[in-house]
């Protein structure tokens, strides 16, 4: 069973799902960073411009938004990326005219002096469902199996909306659907309350859009609070708790007209604690930016996210409790199974993971570490696939991306290494500061070569390389001075020719 912590404040909502008494997934929304992508807008078509196929509208912005013909829906018309690449569309002076109202929906953020990019092909995504209102065609995610598996899905999905078998003539104006990656294992149950919550939000749009003067906001995609009932809250969900009473209401609201099924399990937090506080949540977050992750055995973790992929390496450390070294390697190897599933959650780190596990000489204690990996992943709701271990002992894996990785929302490279981990050794700085002092000194004809380096580098000049110093003052025939300086980096150095 499992508890979600909801942590509100005017700036950030943070949500921590906790199972067995400990947090298994954090995640984070900040209201400054939400884009505006999934909004729909009663919009005003404020000019066309027939020579770049496109057209500005008026969608309540600071700056007007940019709506190009391919992405005009046109009735009749398959959607862009559903049918075979047939004739153009129409002029878009023929689609529009200035001053027509228009329900567009929101592709692309603006960025800089760009405003957002628009579409009138509206797509309202669920949980296991993208909707598509003005469409009949029921699409399957590519990612998704075998042809047979996604013919069946693809029966089913037409049964449940009610869309009659082809060549019946009867009509069908129930829009259109794509089945996301995770509906694959879906029950007809969840797919049929999909259907039925994106229906009634479309028809709350449209029902809105009558009424609704050109500019406003018809439709936002739903904030981190909401989501947790539709994304986040299942049957073995115990608990939700909230820490704010607006919120609370607010969510109580939503939840009797989208989600009734989990309105029970909401609560109020009123407890005088900070609600994080109750497992300890922000030390755990604390701990799953760092790159060691310790087990209660002794043994700990490696984790290194790279651009490309994020390595797992599995140490003994100070565990050597077990009666031989094969049993020692098996056991710390089983406890990291159980970890690694966990932090991968938490950490939401998604791609291609490799795991270096402990050398397990017997076959048996492989498949028993395998087993248990799998088990432990089988928690997770995100797509997973594992392999087998590889001729170097190596477990492959890929956990699909969802969203940014903890590490990225919550931290950014650090200015001193620039995200490298590492910097030069003092003594490599002083090489480096000797070297460029020689190639000056060819270049130029000053009276005294000053160099500003950080503390630690200018000690090491008077003391341990003193003597290289005074020999290069004596080669180049200039006096050399030193001046220490707090700069930020200790790489960091600066020649100034007096």
């Amino acid at each position: 069973m499992q508890d979600i912590l909801i942590n509100w404040s005017p700036q950030e909502t943070r949500v921590g799902i906790v199972e067995n008494g400990a947090v298994q997934e954090l995640h984070v929304e900040r209201t400054l960073e939400r884009g505006l992508v999934g909004n729909i807008y009663a919009g005003r078509v404020a000019r066309v411009l027939p020579g770049m196929q496109s057209a500005f509208i008026d969608i309540g912005l600071e700056r007007a938004a940019f709506l190009h013909v391919a992405d005009v829906h046109v009735a009749g018309s398959p959607r862009a990326g559903h049918g075979p690449g047939g004739a153009p569309p129409p002029p878009i002076e023929r689609l529009v005219f200035e001053g027509q109202t228009l329900t567009v929906q929101v592709i692309k953020d603006p960025i800089g002096t760009k405003g957002a990019r628009l579409s009138t092909q509206i797509s309202i995504a669920g949980r296991l469902l993208v909707f598509l209102p003005q469409d009949d065609h029921i699409g399957i995610s590519q990612k998704i199996g075998s042809h047979e598996l996604r013919e069946q899905l693809r029966t089913r999905m037409n049964t449940l909306a009610g869309k009659p078998p082809e060549g019946d003539p009867a009509p069908y104006n129930g829009g259109g659907f794509i089945l996301r990656t995770n509906a694959e294992d879906a029950t007809d149950e969840e797919l049929a309350d999909d259907i039925a919550y994106l229906r009634k939000t479309w028809g709350l749009i449209r029902e809105k859009s009558f009424k609704t003067p050109p500019g406003e906001l018809l439709h936002q995609d739903l904030s981190l609070v909401q989501r947790v009932l539709r994304d986040l809250a299942s049957d073995n969900t115990q608990s939700i708790r909230i820490d704010s009473r607006m919120q609370y209401d607010q969510l109580v609201a939503f939840g009797t007209a989208f989600t009734p099924t989990s309105v029970s399990k909401l609560a109020h937090y009123k407890g005088e604690r900070p609600i994080f506080d109750l497992y300890n949540i922000d030390d755990e977050v604390a701990r799953a930016l760092a790159r060691r992750v310790d087990l209660k055995s002794g043994g700990y973790l490696i984790i290194d996210q790279t651009e490309a992929l994020t390595t797992v390496d599995v140490n003994t450390g100070g565990y050597v409790g077990a009666r031989n070294f094969d049993d020692t390697i098996f056991k710390t190897n089983l406890e990291a199974a159980q970890a690694i599933a966990r932090q991968l959650r938490l950490r939401n780190l998604g791609g291609i993971i490799i795991i270096d596990f402990i050398d397990m000489a017997r076959e048996e204690h492989q498949n028993a570490v395998l087993a248990e990996l799998r088990k432990q992943l089988a928690r997770d709701r995100t797509k997973i696939t594992v392999s087998g271990f590889t001729q170097l002992g190596l477990v492959e894996m890929t956990r699909k991306r969802t969203r940014e990785s903890l590490a990225h929302m919550l931290c950014e490279p650090c200015p001193v290494c620039s995200g490298k981990g590492q910097v030069k050794t003092a003594r490599s700085v002083c090489y480096d500061i000797l070297r460029e002092i020689l190639r000056e000194a060819r270049q130029f004809n000053p009276k005294e070569f000053r160099v500003i380096a950080s503390a630690t580098v200018v000690e090491m000049l008077l003391d341990e390389e003193s003597q290289h110093l005074a020999g290069l003052s004596d080669f180049i025939g200039k006096p050399i001075s030193l001046q220490a300086e707090a700069t930020g980096s200790p790489e960091a150095y600066d020649i100034v020719l007096l």
